[in-house]
């Protein structure tokens, strides 16, 4: 899609996404996410955020680290994983607890 805010736009990603629900698994949908993302300046997806903050492949994010990365958002640009302003600390601890409520997640 084009940057900018119109009908025509919002039409055509209520088109593709209904599209993306009818054909993509849930699973399908998040690894695609997950693998364009913007995490950082210049940083998009979850590999690239893991090199990047924390010096590892993704596969290898603690628990605790995956919960920092999703913290950030939706302000990668300004917040830090690996350096959260309260705000930020907050989200990872609420994370963290809903991921241990929940528990593994089988889409």
């Amino acid at each position: 899609m084009w940057p900018g805010r119109s009908w025509i736009r919002k039409g055509f990603e209520a088109y593709f996404t209904l599209l993306i629900e009818v054909f993509w698994s849930k699973r399908r949908i998040m690894e695609v996410y997950l693998n364009v993302i913007e995490m950082g300046d210049g940083i998009y997806g979850i590999q690239a955020a893991s090199q990047h903050y924390y010096h590892k492949d993704a596969s290898q994010l603690t628990k605790s680290q995956a919960a920092a990365i999703a913290s950030i958002f939706p302000l990668p640009l300004k917040w830090s994983p690996t350096n959260p302003n309260k705000r930020v600390a907050r989200k990872q601890y609420l994370i963290r607890q809903n991921m241990r409520r929940l528990g593994p997640l089988d889409f």
